[in-house]
């Protein structure tokens, strides 16, 4: 029974996600992106029909579970397209780099404007990583765990809500930059989305989001 109830939200969530897709492809908005869209639906879902987030937490568990070789997969767009990514590969870096820095020396900054809490300010600081990885860096800062991965989880939705349309804004067209923007800033959540532009933006944001997070694994370890 309990295997049954736990397909039926993995299902329902599945067909939230696809519906999601298809209604972001025919009204693209950043409150119609996929994962922030399918995301409120099935919160209101849950509030609706009373099923506590203690019932549906399993079915999270499983689809959390897979995001690992999900995650692996972003391998194969990286393979496809590695010349491309090694042929700007110290332009890359440097952009990596400097933006990464600077995302969190903003966040420290705002933690030294707002005199906000050590704990806190680590958790801010290290949002432009993905959740593994953030997780890590906080555990070892003595960060708040449960805001770190607020954090990050607010971060991904907002970059890939906004992150897009920010760069057409602002006429960054050129697929390279564009995916190593979103990769750099918005970790899994972000790359995810920018991958549905093609797949160029999806390599290098894999690529960014892999190599950025070894990066602030490496400059926390400094400080």
């Amino acid at each position: 029974m309990a295997l049954l109830i736990i397909g039926g939200y993995i299902l329902l969530t599945a067909v939230v996600y696809f519906v999601t897709r298809k209604m972001y492809k025919s009204l693209p908005s950043p409150f119609t992106t996929p994962v922030f869209l399918s995301t409120i639906i099935i919160i209101m879902v849950l509030v609706i029909t009373g099923v506590p987030y203690s019932a549906y937490e399993p079915s999270k568990d499983v689809i959390s579970y897979a995001l690992g070789p999900a995650t692996v997969a972003l391998a194969v767009p990286v393979y496809k397209n590695r010349k491309i990514i090694m042929k700007q590969g110290k332009n890359l870096a440097f952009s990596l780099i400097a933006g990464s820095t600077a995302a969190v020396l903003i966040s420290l900054a705002l933690a030294e404007l707002f005199n906000i809490t050590q704990q806190t300010s680590t958790a801010l600081s290290v949002k432009s990583a993905t959740v593994p990885i953030a997780m890590e860096i906080a555990a070892l800062k003595q960060g708040d765990m449960t805001l770190t991965a607020v954090f990050v989880m607010v971060t991904g939705l907002i970059g890939a809500m906004f992150g897009p349309r920010l760069l057409t804004l602002t006429k960054v067209s050129d697929p390279v930059s564009r995916g190593l923007a979103i990769g750099t800033i918005a970790h899994g959540i972000g790359t995810a989305h920018i991958t549905s532009e093609g797949e160029i933006q999806g390599a290098v944001a894999g690529s960014a989001m892999a190599v950025a997070g070894v990066y602030l694994s490496f400059l926390f370890w400094l400080v």
